[in-house]
C-alpha cells in the first residue's frame, strides 16, 4: 500500500530497502533516521572491494558482499537499511527473498525526488559530476513502472515520498512488532488446548488459579479476573470437538478484551477463521459441532458470529513475553522463529512441521522439534495431546486432551508450576492413544547431554559476571573427564569453584597469615566475615533426595537410586557404590530430622562438605608422594646424623653441615606429622567416616548458595548435626564446623580472628576459610567479590610446598608467587557455579545446567600453580 503522510512507520525488526534514482537523497536519509551501523550502502561495499566506490567494475563483488553483511544482520535479529538504488526488479527481488529466508519484513521506502534536483546534487559531487545524461532518466523509468508493483513484489509496507520536500519532512517511527510483548512480565497462567469444554475451563480457572468469574445478564461467563493481577494466556484451539464452543469463545473473547488474557490461534481457530469468511473448508475434526452450536448462538446473540471472526481474524501468531524469557505459540516454536514474521513462521506455530510420514492411525507424524531444543526461552505449546504435561529441553506441552476425556492443564509462570483439573467425561474419541515426548518436572529429558552443547569455544552468559568464555582446548579436555569418569550426567548438577588462598604475607615465618584476608576484605567493603574451620579431607558435593522416588521423578534418577556423591571434577567420590549410598541415607535422615524438608519447601537439597579423613579419597596420593618422603627421611637422615656426628667427635669440620641435616630432618619429621594428622584407617561401611557440610547449595525452586547468608547456612548445618547425633546407638558421621565471625573494620575483632587462627592450627588443624556473610558479596565495582579466601597454617603448607619451605630463602622465592590468575579463575567459577545453581532451581533444562557446569570443569584445565 502506499503511505503519503510524514511519519514513515518501520517495524523494529525489518528489512528496509531504500528505493530512489542516483541523487535522491536516499544516504542523508538513512544518516538522518537511522544508526550508521544499521545502514548497509553498495557505495561503502564498492569502496571495500574495489578501493573506489564509483568503480562500476565492482559491482557484482559489492553486492555479493552487501547480501551477506545483510543476511548475517537479518540472522542476528537487528534492524537492517540497504542504501542503493534499487530502482530495477531483479535486485529488489533479492532482497526480498534475503527478508524471507530470515523471516522478517520486508519494508520499501521510496524517494521520488525531481529529477532536476537528482542532477544538481550529481553535478556538485566531484565524483558524480561527468554522470552519462541517460542514467537519471533511465532509472527515474525504472523506477516509476515499479512502483505499483512492489506490494505484488513481497514488500509487505511501502512508503513512497513524492519530491525533494517531502523526503526533508518525512520522520520515521520504529513500531513494535505483533508478537513482541516482552515488555508484558506476568505473572501468567499459560492454558493448555480447551476444544469447547467449558465447564472445565471455569473450574481451572476458579478452583485451580484462582480468578473470578464476570457473567452477563443472562448469566453467562462473559470474563474473568485475577485477584492479584495474573493474565491468562491461551495456547490456542479452543474450539471444535467439545460441548460448548461459543461458552469458550465469549469468555476467552471478553478476558482478551478486558486485557485479562491473551490468546493465540490454534490451527483450529484458523480453520474456523476460513470457514466464517466464507471460504470452503471441510467440516472435519470437530468443525461440524462448532458450526452446529454457532448456529443455534444465532437466534440469541446474531453479533456474535461476526465478533468471532473479528477476534480470530486478528490473532497473532505467537507471543514473546517477559523480557523473551517466555514464547508462547499453539504447535511450538524452534529459537530461530522467536519473534520473527513470516508465512512459514505462522505456519509452525499454527501447524508445527512434518516428517512426511503417516502413523498406523493415518496422521502425519510431527518432527520431534523439541528434542533439539536449546534455546533460552521456554517454549510453551499444545496442539499434539499428551498424558501428561513435562519439561523437555525448556518446552512444556499444555494440551493434555480435556476433550478426550484427560485433563485440562495450565502452568503458573514464573512459578513453574503445573496445575489442572479433570475432564468431565470423554467428550471426543481420540483417533490415537495420546502419547508425547520423554521429560520431568524441571526440565531433565532422555537426552540430558548432547556433544553440540559443550564442544569448541564457548561463551556462558551468566548473572552475576556476564560473558564467560571457555577455549577449545579446554573444553576438549574437560569433555575427556566428563564422558570417561563423570558420575550418571542425569545427577551432576553443578561443581564447586576453585579457592584463592590469601594475599602472601610478610610476617615473619609466615607465607599466609589472617592479616591480609582481613584486609582485602576491608578493602572490598566487606565488613562482616565469618572464619570457618578448614577441614582436611577431600572436597565433595552430595545430592540427597527425601527418596528414592523423589530422584526418579526430579533428576530421571534410575530406579533405587536416591542421589549421589562425586567429587568437584564430578567423579564418583566412592568406589563402593553401597558406602555411597549409606551416606545418602545418612544424609537424608539428618535432614529429615532437622525439619528442613518442610522447612525448605524441597524433597532434594544440594550440599557442599568435606569428607575425611583425607586418606578415604587420596590414598594412593599419599602413599606414592607423601609416604614415600617420609619414608625416604626416615631411612636416610638417622644414619647420616649418626655418622656426622661422629665425624664432629673426632674433629672433623662438619658443625655447620651437621646443624643444617639436623634441621631437614626436623623438617622431614614435622612434614610426616603434618600429613599424619589427616589420615586414619576406616573400617567396614561408614566406620571412621566424617562429612563436614559447610554450604546448602539448593533446592526446589531456589538457589540457597546465592540467597541464604553464611550464619544461616552453619545454622541449619548445625541442626543436621545434632539431629544425627540425637538417634541412639549410632557412630555420627556428621561433624561441625567450628566458626568465628569478624568485623574487618573493628581491631580488636580483627585481633581475635587472628588468634583463633593462631589456635586452630597450634592444635594441628589446616586452617581456615575466610568468608563474607552475606550470600551474594559484592565488590565496590558491583560485581561479586571473592566468596572465601583460604588462608591455611604453617604447619599445613609443609605439606604443600616441601618439608623446608620455611627456611627465609623458600619463603622469599615463595613471596614472589602470582596470584592473579588463581583470583580470576575463582571468581570466574564461582560466578558458573551460581549460574548453574540458578538454573537448576529454575527449572530450566539439564542442557543449561550443563553448560554451567561443563564450563567450570573446563576452567580447571588452565594453567596454574596446582599449589595455591
Amino acid at each position: 500500500m502506499t503511505d503519503e503522510t510524514t511519519e514513515l512507520t518501520v517495524p523494529d525488526l525489518s528489512l528496509v530497502v531504500l528505493v530512489g534514482a542516483t541523487g535522491s537523497g536516499k544516504s542523508t536519509f538513512a544518516a538522518r533516521h537511522f544508526a550508521p551501523t544499521q545502514v548497509v550502502s553498495s557505495d561503502t561495499c564498492r569502496g571495500l572491494v574495489a578501493d573506489d566506490e564509483n568503480d562500476q567494475s565492482a559491482t557484482p563483488d559489492a553486492f555479493d558482499l552487501l547480501h551477506y553483511i545483510v543476511g548475517k544482520r537479518l540472522a542476528a535479529g537487528r534492524l537492517t537499511v540497504v542504501d542503493a538504488t534499487n530502482v530495477q526488479r531483479e535486485p529488489r527481488r533479492q532482497l526480498v527473498r534475503l527478508a524471507r529466508e530470515h523471516d522478517v519484513l520486508p519494508v520499501a521506502i521510496v524517494l521520488d525526488v525531481e529529477e532536476r534536483v537528482c542532477a544538481e546534487r550529481n553535478a556538485a559531487r566531484a565524483e558524480r559530476a561527468h554522470l552519462p545524461g541517460h542514467v537519471l532518466p533511465r532509472q527515474r523509468g525504472e523506477l516509476r513502472r515499479g512502483l505499483r508493483g512492489l506490494a505484488r513484489e513481497g514488500f509487505r509496507t511501502v512508503h513512497v515520498l513524492r519530491g525533494a520536500s517531502e523526503v526533508a519532512a518525512a520522520t520515521v517511527a520504529l513500531t513494535r512488532r505483533y508478537n513482541d510483548l516482552r515488555h508484558l512480565t506476568g505473572p501468567f497462567d499459560l492454558i493448555g488446548d480447551v476444544h469447547g469444554c467449558r465447564a472445565e475451563l471455569e473450574t481451572l480457572l476458579v478452583d485451580r488459579l484462582g480468578y473470578a468469574l464476570e457473567r452477563d445478564a443472562a448469566g453467562r461467563p462473559v470474563g474473568a479476573r485475577h485477584p492479584a493481577g495474573r493474565t491468562a494466556v491461551f495456547v490456542g484451539d479452543l474450539v471444535d470437538r467439545g460441548p460448548d464452543s461459543p461458552g469458550v469463545l465469549r469468555l476467552v473473547m471478553g478476558m482478551v478484551a478486558a486485557g485479562t488474557a491473551l490468546c493465540v490461534p490454534g490451527n483450529h481457530e484458523n480453520k474456523l477463521g476460513r470457514y466464517l469468511a466464507g471460504r470452503k473448508v471441510r467440516l472435519t475434526h470437530g468443525l461440524a459441532e462448532t458450526v452446529e452450536q454457532l448456529d443455534a448462538e444465532d437466534g440469541r446473540d446474531p453479533e456474535f458470529r461476526g465478533r468471532v471472526r473479528e477476534f480470530v481474524d486478528a490473532l497473532v501468531s505467537h507471543y514473546v513475553l517477559d523480557g523473551g524469557r517466555l514464547v508462547v505459540s499453539h504447535a511450538g516454536l524452534p529459537e530461530k522463529y522467536h519473534g520473527r514474521t513470516s508465512g512459514r513462521v505462522r505456519s509452525h506455530a499454527l501447524y508445527g512441521e512434518t516428517t512426511g510420514e503417516t502413523d498406523e492411525f493415518g496422521l502425519p507424524v510431527r518432527y520431534p522439534w523439541a528434542e533439539d531444543y536449546r534455546g533460552r526461552a521456554a517454549v510453551v505449546y499444545g496442539h499434539t495431546p499428551v498424558p501428561k504435561a513435562a519439561w523437555l529441553n525448556n518446552t512444556l506441552c499444555l494440551d493434555t486432551g480435556c476433550v478426550f476425556g484427560g485433563a485440562l492443564t495450565a502452568l503458573r509462570w514464573p512459578e513453574r508450576e503445573v496445575v489442572d483439573t479433570p475432564a468431565e467425561r470423554v467428550w471426543y474419541e481420540p483417533v490415537r492413544p495420546l502419547a508425547g515426548p520423554v521429560g520431568v518436572p524441571g526440565g531433565a529429558s532422555a537426552r540430558p547431554l548432547d556433544l553440540g552443547d559443550v564442544v569448541g569455544r564457548r561463551v556462558v552468559e551468566t548473572r552475576h559476571a556476564g560473558r564467560l568464555s571457555v577455549r577449545e582446548e579446554n573444553a576438549a579436555a574437560a569433555l575427556e573427564v566428563m564422558s570417561r569418569f563423570a558420575v550418571d550426567p542425569r545427577l551432576l548438577l553443578h561443581l564447586p569453584p576453585t579457592m584463592a588462598p590469601c594475599a602472601t604475607s610478610s610476617e615473619e615465618g609466615y607465607l599466609e597469615h589472617p592479616a591480609e584476608a582481613f584486609a582485602a576484605y576491608r578493602a572490598a567493603g566487606v565488613r562482616e566475615v565469618v572464619c570457618e574451620e578448614k577441614h582436611m579431607g577431600s572436597r565433595a558435593v552430595a545430592l540427597v533426595c527425601r527418596d528414592a522416588e523423589t530422584a526418579r521423578k526430579r533428576f530421571d534418577a534410575p530406579d533405587g537410586v536416591r542421589g549421589v556423591v562425586h567429587t568437584r571434577t564430578g567423579r564418583p567420590f566412592f568406589d563402593d557404590t553401597e558406602l555411597g549410598n549409606r551416606l545418602l541415607r545418612r544424609l537424608a535422615e539428618s535432614v529429615a530430622g532437622a525439619g528442613l524438608w518442610d522447612e525448605l519447601a524441597t524433597d532434594w537439597l544440594l550440599l557442599d562438605m568435606e569428607l575425611m579423613p583425607w586418606s578415604l579419597k587420596a590414598g594412593g596420593l599419599l602413599r606414592t608422594q607423601y609416604a614415600a618422603v617420609g619414608a625416604a627421611a626416615g631411612a636416610v637422615f638417622p644414619g647420616a646424623l649418626d655418622a656426622l656426628a661422629a665425624a664432629a667427635a673426632r674433629g672433623v669440620p662438619v658443625d655447620g653441615l651437621l646443624a643444617r641435616q639436623r634441621e631437614r630432618a626436623a623438617d622431614a619429621a614435622a612434614f610426616t606429622t603434618a600429613y599424619g594428622r589427616y589420615c586414619w584407617p576406616t573400617g567396614g561401611g561408614l566406620d571412621g567416616v566424617r562429612a563436614a557440610p559447610f554450604q546448602l547449595l539448593a533446592g526446589e525452586g531456589r538457589s540457597l548458595a546465592a540467597t541464604l547468608p553464611q550464619d544461616e547456612q552453619l545454622a541449619l548445618i548445625d541442626r543436621m548435626v545434632a539431629a544425627e547425633r540425637d538417634v541412639a546407638h549410632r557412630d555420627p558421621v556428621l561433624t561441625p564446623t567450628r566458626r568465628l565471625f569478624v568485623d574487618t573494620g573493628d581491631d580488636a575483632s580483627v585481633a581475635a580472628g587472628t588468634d583463633w587462627w593462631l589456635a586452630l592450627t597450634a592444635e594441628g588443624g589446616e586452617g581456615m576459610v575466610v568468608k563474607p556473610r552475606a550470600a551474594l558479596p559484592l565488590g565496590p565495582d558491583g560485581r561479586p567479590a571473592q566468596p572465601g579466601v583460604k588462608c591455611r597454617g604453617r604447619e599445613y603448607l609443609r605439606i604443600v610446598y616441601g618439608p623446608d619451605y620455611t627456611r627465609p630463602e623458600h619463603l622469599a622465592r615463595l613471596r614472589e608467587r602470582s596470584l592473579g590468575h588463581k583470583r580470576s579463575l575463582a571468581l570466574r567459577e564461582y560466578a558458573l557455579g551460581l549460574e548453574a545453581l540458578d538454573r537448576l532451581a529454575a527449572g530450566e533444562p539439564l542442557w543449561r545446567v550443563h553448560e554451567a557446569v561443563f564450563a567450570v570443569l573446563a576452567l580447571e584445565s588452565e594453567p596454574v600453580d596446582p599449589r595455591l
